[in-house]
């Protein structure tokens, strides 16, 4: 079904993904709203500084040209009425710039609604795109595209979310939240950070990326398209110890002992909706000396602009930082994404987006010295 501005629809009260095409990079968000269309806390809005409610029932999923919202609509608590989903763009950027712009409401794997957004004359940095809405007992969608001068943080505090201006060194009870992130790129491809107290605390280094279709049987009529990416560090210690940490092989690492990195649990069915994550005991940093954070295409045809993949390390108190899978050559199926070095006690966060064949040519350019051999999972 396609809608028209101010159209709606019913949909099925069920796990549905509400996705957002654009053109041109583009920041996505949801907001929970209450009777009096405005959120009740910071952890009401899901954007690519909070990726999950506090609930699960909504994750954001994917990067910058095909991102995705998966809701539950079971789990969503009772006083929720809304569910508003955004779109904005920065650096001067306009919408009217992104050439394209649609969002659509898929379940199963099928198109429910698109919703085209008329890109002529845009001059908004941000826009209401739709909104999930409670009917009676039933669910409907409808098609806004409602804009908004100034970007992020106006939308944001239309919507009753406090923006801070700076990021608090501690969580407050009051619904602050920080909207700056900082993005390494070619221009910008290093940052250093320094401690907000004592330690680092947990760092969380996220990979998200476009899937594709998640079909996993043959089929005579269209092949399977879905790409699976690893997230994975090379790991060395203080001590002089050198550790691979990645699903292949079960090489899972430890958070609490050395090398004080660990992966979480790989997900192999594709049920997992906020991507891969990787933890560095950031209170144990004196005793890492270098954090090498890579990606490898485990299943797929590589082709990195298509999986619109981007990382992002999250620290305490701190902006996240994040750096986008480009660049990639189309056979080379892996990428080294970044380095988390200790200089005197910081992290030197520095942007690398480099490709290889394969696991040992990128420990060679980088001079690790490990001993390869094929491995499964």
């Amino acid at each position: 079904m396609d809608l028209i501005q101010g159209g709606n629809a019913p949909v099925p009260t069920l796990p549905l993904t509400v996705r957002v095409i654009s053109g041109v990079d583009v920041d996505v968000s949801a907001f929970r709203l209450y009777e009096n269309n405005k959120v009740q806390d910071g952890v009401d809005m899901v954007f690519y500084g909070q990726p999950r409610s506090d609930d699960g029932a909504i994750t954001l999923e994917g990067g910058s040209l095909n991102t995705s919202f998966n809701v539950n609509l079971g789990a969503i608590h009772a006083a929720v009425q809304k569910i508003a989903f955004t779109a904005t763009v920065d650096g001067g950027q306009v919408i009217g710039n992104l050439r394209t712009l649609k969002i659509q409401v898929e379940q199963g794997g099928n198109v429910l609604i698109t919703c085209d957004v008329p890109m002529n004359g845009r001059s908004e940095a941000a826009l209401i795109l739709g909104e999930l809405y409670r009917r009676n007992a039933e669910w409907k969608f409808r098609f806004v595209s409602q804009g908004f001068n100034g970007g992020l943080k106006p939308l944001a505090e239309h919507f009753g979310v406090d923006v801070a201006d700076e990021p608090a060194p501690t969580p407050t009870p009051t619904p602050t939240i920080s909207l700056q992130k900082v993005t390494l790129s070619k221009d910008k491809p290093t940052i250093s950070l320094t401690k907000q107290g004592d330690k680092f605390g947990k760092i969380r280094i996220n990979l998200n990326w476009h899937r594709g279709s998640t079909h996993k049987g043959f089929s005579l009529f269209k092949r399977d398209n879905g790409v699976d990416l690893d997230l994975g560090a090379f790991v060395r210690t203080n001590d002089g110890g050198r550790n691979v940490i990645q699903a292949l092989g079960n090489g899972f690492g430890s958070l609490n002992h050395s090398p004080f990195v660990e992966l979480q649990d790989d997900d192999r069915t594709g049920d997992s909706t906020d991507g891969e994550w990787l933890f560095v005991n950031g209170n144990q940093w004196e005793n890492i000396s270098e954090v090498l954070v890579f990606a490898f295409i485990y299943e797929g045809v590589p082709n990195w602009e298509s999986t619109d993949g981007v990382v992002t390390i999250h620290l305490e108190g701190q902006p996240p930082i994040e750096t986008r899978l480009t660049e990639g050559h189309s056979g080379h199926g892996m990428c080294a994404i970044a380095r988390l070095i200790n200089n005197g006690g910081t992290i030197k966060v520095e942007r690398i987006n480099r490709y290889f064949t394969g696991h040992q040519q990128m420990d060679e350019a980088f001079d690790w010295g490990f001993r390869w051999k094929a491995g499964s999972k």
